[in-house]
């Protein structure tokens, strides 16, 4: 524990001593917060199991020994293990919920939580979305994101990963212990992509697969790296799984169904490959972006391409 921690009494003194720290590590942000203040607050609420955001009341509020230590530790550890604070705390935000997350997923952080709490407004009348496929779906949080907000909705949560699975039933319990009847709704299957599916027809099918070039991935930082892997890589360019998807969604599609796929940097690859195929990128007011939607009908013509 640092030496320097004596001279720290108050809830603020931590966050303004962890946000000096965190920049001067040159620390990466990006799976949950984009900035080194907000991850030291959501960090020193944590150890003093606080809520977070922490209100404002509880900045001066002066700390005992074995507190101080806590925080203490826990933004060391951010500092020298360059772990997400998500992996730190065990737990992550996506569409205003809770989830559980650990090293088997990655941290919920997909500009699709804009579009779930909108409904799919106005790319779909919600009452005509009954059955809906997340596919590569980690911890769960997109699929079961939607099984809350659609609340008439089914949702089958598909990973490869058996690992990645064993977090999403953690949150399907979690989720349905706050929201009746969820459980019976939700089913999660391992299967590559389509291969376990047997025939079901989806009227969504949504994503967010790997999209990391090798180039990329290389590249990416130390953050990173303690995500699972097979959750980023996708080949030379990027793209490997998301044509996988283009090629096999209709196929799995009801008629006027849409794919929904987050490809992130990726977009501008996707589209040099397949310059004919009529993408709708959506724009989202939160921020984000390399999010594609087609029709099934859209899927069907230009499936020769795929």
């Amino acid at each position: 524990m640092p030496t320097d921690i004596a001279e720290l009494t108050t809830i603020q003194d931590f966050i303004r001593w962890g946000t000096t720290r965190f920049n001067a590590a040159g620390l990466w942000f990006g799976h949950g917060t984009d900035n080194a203040l907000d991850e030291a607050a959501w960090l020193v609420a944590h150890a003093l199991q606080l809520p977070s955001p922490l209100p404002a009341q509880f900045y001066p509020c002066h700390l005992t020994t074995s507190e101080r230590a806590r925080i203490a530790d826990l933004l060391e550890r951010r500092i020298s293990e360059r772990r997400p604070a998500a992996y730190l705390t065990g737990q992550a935000w996506f569409a205003g919920l809770e989830f559980a997350v650990d090293e088997r997923v990655m941290v919920p952080r997909s500009p699709l939580a804009e579009l779930i709490e909108d409904q799919f407004a106005p790319w779909r009348d919600p009452e005509q979305i009954e059955r809906v496929l997340d596919v590569c779906t980690g911890s769960g949080c997109i699929g079961l994101a939607i099984a809350v907000h659609l609340p008439h909705t089914e949702v089958d949560l598909v990973d490869l990963s058996a690992a990645a699975l064993q977090v999403a039933a953690i949150n399907v319990q979690r989720l349905s212990n706050e929201h009746e009847g969820l459980a019976e709704r939700v089913a999660l299957i391992q299967s590559d992509l389509f291969t376990q599916l047997n025939g079901r027809r989806y009227d969504m099918i949504i994503s967010n697969p790997p999209y990391v070039s090798a180039a990329d991935l290389i590249s990416l930082p130390p953050e990173y790296q303690h995500e699972p892997q097979l959750a980023f890589a996708a080949g030379e360019h990027g793209l490997d799984t998301v044509q996988q998807l283009l090629q096999t969604a209709p196929n799995y599609l009801n008629d006027n169904g849409i794919l929904l796929v987050e490809v992130g940097n990726s977009a501008a690859a996707l589209e040099a490959r397949f310059p004919d195929v009529p993408f709708t990128w959506l724009e989202f007011q939160r921020g984000g972006s390399g999010v594609f939607l087609l029709y099934k009908s859209q899927l069907v013509d230009y499936h020769h391409l795929f």
